[in-house]
C-alpha cells in the first residue's frame, strides 16, 4: 500500500498542469512526467545549463493507481537495465553488446502492462555509463550493481498513464539559482566517478564476478542463484 507522495519536478520551465502524451519516447522509462522525492536533486535537475530553473511542487495521490517499485520487492538491476534499454539509446561499442542488448530486453524486461507510475533509478550522465559498460562487458554485474548506489543517486517517480496525470496536484514553485545547483549537478556526478573508481577488490570478489558475457553463456534466468548471490549484496 503506496501513501500520497509529495514529489518535485526540475525544469527551466514552470509547469502548473503536466500533460500527458508529452514528452520524449526515448526517456528512461519512456514518455512521461518525470519527478523525484529529493527535493536537493530536482533543484540539481532545474539546471542542466547556466541558466536558473524551476523547481515544481506536487501532491501525487496514489489511491487505486497501480505502482511498479524498481528497486523494491522482486525487482533488481537488471529489470531496471531492460526498460532502461527498450528506451534509451546505447553506445554499443563491443561485439558483445548488441547480442547483450537483446538478451537482456528478452530475459529481464518486467510486465509493465497497467502500470501508472514507475519508480526506480534515474540514469543521468555518469550512472547511464556505467549501464553502457556493462551492456558492452567492461564491468560486472557487482560492479553495476554498486555503481547504482554511489553519489546519492536518488530516485525517479515517472507517470506514465492518463490516470495518473489526473492524480497530480500542483503546490507551487520557487526559482533555483544555477549559481550554486548547476555546480552541485556537476559535483555529484564527478562525486560518483571518483567513488567507483576509487573502489578496489578482494581477490574472492574478482573470482565471484560474473559479466554480461557469463550471464549469456549459462543462459541465466532472473531467479538464478548466482545473479541472486550478487545482486542481494
Amino acid at each position: 500500500m503506496y501513501k500520497d507522495l509529495k514529489i518535485y519536478h526540475g525544469s527551466q520551465q514552470i509547469v502548473e498542469i503536466p500533460r500527458f502524451g508529452v514528452g520524449k519516447e526515448y526517456n528512461d522509462y519512456g514518455q512521461g512526467f518525470y519527478c523525484t522525492e529529493s527535493i536537493e536533486l530536482a533543484r540539481e535537475w532545474a539546471c542542466p545549463i547556466k541558466n536558473d530553473g524551476y523547481l515544481n511542487k506536487y501532491a501525487l495521490h496514489l489511491d487505486g493507481l497501480n505502482v511498479m517499485h524498481l528497486t523494491r520487492g522482486e525487482f533488481n538491476i537488471l529489470n531496471w537495465l531492460a526498460i532502461l534499454l527498450t528506451h534509451r539509446k546505447f553506445d554499443i561499442t563491443s561485439a558483445v553488446g548488441s547480442n547483450a542488448r537483446d538478451f537482456i530486453i528478452d530475459r529481464f524486461t518486467p510486465d509493465t502492462d497497467g502500470v501508472d507510475i514507475m519508480i526506480g533509478y534515474r540514469a543521468d550522465d555518469s550512472y547511464f555509463s556505467f549501464a553502457e559498460d556493462f551492456v558492452n562487458n567492461t564491468i560486472s554485474l557487482r560492479d553495476l550493481n554498486l555503481a547504482m548506489q554511489l553519489g546519492t543517486l536518488g530516485e525517479q517517480v515517472v507517470l506514465l498513464s492518463e490516470k495518473s496525470f489526473g492524480r497530480i496536484e500542483f503546490l507551487g514553485y520557487e526559482t533555483v539559482d544555477y549559481r550554486e545547483y548547476y555546480i552541485k549537478r556537476t559535483r555529484r556526478d564527478r562525486d560518483a566517478r571518483e567513488a567507483y573508481a576509487s573502489r578496489k577488490k578482494t581477490l574472492q570478489q574478482l573470482k565471484d564476478d560474473i559479466f554480461i558475457l557469463d550471464i549469456m553463456r549459462e543462459d541465466m534466468r532472473p531467479d538464478d542463484p548466482r545473479l541472486q548471490s550478487v545482486i542481494s549484496r
